[in-house]
């Protein structure tokens, strides 16, 4: 078992940076949810999804 352990090292020690990467976005991601805050770039006179996004509030595509 150690000699398996000993000779994927590389590949574990990979795998275990690029899911806590993963892991730390998601979690941004979700403390900018709870906060109110998106990705959005409030253009939504050029949104497919103007009105359908932001909580439910009426999109203002006259600007």
């Amino acid at each position: 078992m150690m000699t398996w352990f000993a000779a994927n090292a590389g590949t574990i020690l990979t795998l275990l940076v690029l899911a806590l990467i993963v892991g730390l976005i998601i979690r941004g991601m979700i403390r900018d949810r709870r906060a109110g805050r998106s990705s959005c770039g409030n253009n939504c006179a050029h949104c497919a999804a103007a009105g359908t996004c932001h909580g439910g509030r009426k999109a203002d595509i006259t600007k």
